[in-house]
């Protein structure tokens, strides 16, 4: 906005996504530049007049964006970042959501895991938070809880055996690191949720199996997402 100013989206724990006015955050002078950066996590003060907001301080905590930082993990927290908007209301609180985002850029830039089983997690949980959590307990025609391959019927979120996969088409399949993956992706403790590992191979798997799964469910085109794929190649 203009020379010095800045519209900033912000994702906040009490009001969801919000959009504030920064005053002269462009210049190298002002003590809210570092705070109001890309991919900073920090804390504000704004002041509401009508429908406008504006940021009258901000304290930078953490930054996950460094100079020369790899591609294709900016490229994720870019994609991050556009899950919060598609899938977080203005003026609601969603303190689940935020603290998913903020751990996975966490993880993945400063813990430096790998990017693909990080996108997983992201992906499905939000999927879970969002309403679209499939019903991964067993097999919709028989009830069987497992074996070496079983399918997944994304469009209607179910597990189906492949005694009973006949009947269905467009299915999934998913050996059991992925299912027990999902699981607890699903499943587990917020505090847990990160706590597992599984070969690089099974990640990438486990990747394209959760983003076909929420961009199935949801039926929108992410563009972060397109320009992630056309720098990675798996």
């Amino acid at each position: 906005m203009g020379e010095n100013d800045r519209l900033v989206t912000i994702f906040t724990k009490e009001y969801g996504i919000l959009k504030a006015y920064a005053s002269g955050v462009k210049s190298i002078k002002s003590k809210r530049a570092s705070g109001c950066s890309l991919l900073t996590y920090s804390s504000f003060t704004i002041k509401r007049k009508g429908e406008n907001y504006r940021i009258t301080e901000a304290e930078p905590i953490s930054s996950f964006f460094t100079m020369g930082m790899d591609v294709e993990v900016l490229s994720l927290c870019q994609y991050f970042c556009e899950l919060s908007l598609v899938f977080v209301e203005r003026m609601i609180p969603n303190e689940e959501f935020l603290r998913l985002i903020l751990n996975s850029l966490h993880f993945i830039t400063k813990e430096n895991k790998y990017p693909p089983l990080i996108k997983a997690i992201t992906e499905f949980r939000i999927a879970v938070i969002s309403g679209y959590r499939p019903d991964l307990l067993a097999c919709e025609g028989c009830g069987k809880f497992e074996d070496d391959i079983i399918f997944f019927d994304m469009q209607n979120g179910s597990l189906i055996c492949k005694d009973c996969a006949e009947s269905f088409d467009g299915l999934t399949a998913l050996d059991r690191t992925s299912l027990t993956a999902l699981r607890h992706i699903a499943f587990s403790e917020f505090s847990k949720l990160y706590s597992f590992t599984i070969p690089e191979k099974s990640a990438v798997t486990l990747s394209k199996i959760t983003e076909k799964y929420l961009t199935l469910q949801t039926d929108y085109r992410f563009s972060t997402l397109d320009f992630y794929h056309s720098i990675i190649n798996y």
